[in-house]
């Protein structure tokens, strides 16, 4: 008999890093004192409100982080806008800020960049890492690519995920979001995977147009200790759309055993 799981409770907390404000999603559910530690990566522009629903389904399990990056959400703004590493390294101070000495990293789409160059970064931080739609595919790394590939994905999605992709993009002010797709565009990720030693799961929907399966096999033949996981009908924001299936393989791959799930296919390198 399937029971379907109880979902995890999420609080605020503000946290002061280098002058900055930043806001993060805790979970208040009480795991297990030696349960590990997630840290869930937004995307581009976003806050930590559309991890929420993965977040929620992880919550009774670990303990989990859900941080509004500089400049999103509800953190605050600095001028100039933080660049790809200025955003791992104060990931890291933030972790140090809120006592975290290594957690494991779970990210959708720029948010799995930022891991990576955190993964470089910071080495010794960085337990696990989950790349949930990892971008820039290197085959179309052009704006008008990357919005086609927007567009065809766009069905895919609940229609729930473009209101707060909206109120975010508002929040955060439109010339920081086109900064911040500009510096993903830029960010030859392919160059970096090759030095991300912990293991790693490489996360991609079925009809995710921004991850093609060339892009996704690309990725798992860069990383030196990869999973691959395939889930079926998903597409770009797996996250949002379906976190069942996201916090399944998550916990699978946290606590060492395979994904034996009809939804969802499995390659191990």
């Amino acid at each position: 008999m399937n029971m379907k799981r109880q979902k995890g409770k999420l609080e605020s907390q503000y946290t002061t890093v280098e002058g900055l404000s930043i806001h993060a999603r805790i979970s208040t559910e009480t795991a297990p004192k030696d349960a590990p530690i997630l840290i869930l990566v937004p995307g581009a522009g976003v806050s930590s409100r559309y991890m929420v629903p993965t977040a929620e389904q992880l919550a009774p399990d670990y303990h989990i982080y859900v941080p509004d990056l500089p400049g999103f959400g509800e953190s605050d703004k600095p001028e100039p806008p933080l660049n790809l590493s200025q955003l791992a390294d104060i990931l890291c101070k933030w972790m140090d800020a809120v006592g975290i000495e290594g957690a494991t990293m779970l990210g959708n789409s720029l948010g799995c960049q930022i891991i990576v160059e955190f993964a470089v970064r910071h080495p010794n931080r960085l337990e696990r890492a989950i790349l949930q739609g990892p971008t820039v595919d290197r085959h179309a790394r052009t704006f008008g690519q990357q919005l086609w590939q927007l567009i065809l994905d766009a069905p895919r999605e609940a229609p729930s995920q473009a209101v707060i992709q909206f109120q975010d993009y508002s929040k955060a002010g439109f010339a920081r979001v086109f900064h911040t797709f500009q510096m993903a565009l830029s960010d030859a990720i392919e160059e970096k995977l090759p030095r991300v030693k912990v293991p790693t799961l490489v996360v991609r929907g079925e009809h995710d147009t921004l991850v093609p399966p060339r892009w996704a096999e690309e990725i798992v033949s860069l990383l030196p200790n990869s999973q691959f996981v395939e889930i079926a009908e998903g597409g770009h924001t797996l996250n949002y759309k379906m976190p069942e299936a996201v916090a399944r393989v998550t916990r699978a791959f946290v606590n060492g055993t395979e994904p034996h799930i009809k939804e969802e296919k499995e390659l191990t390198r």
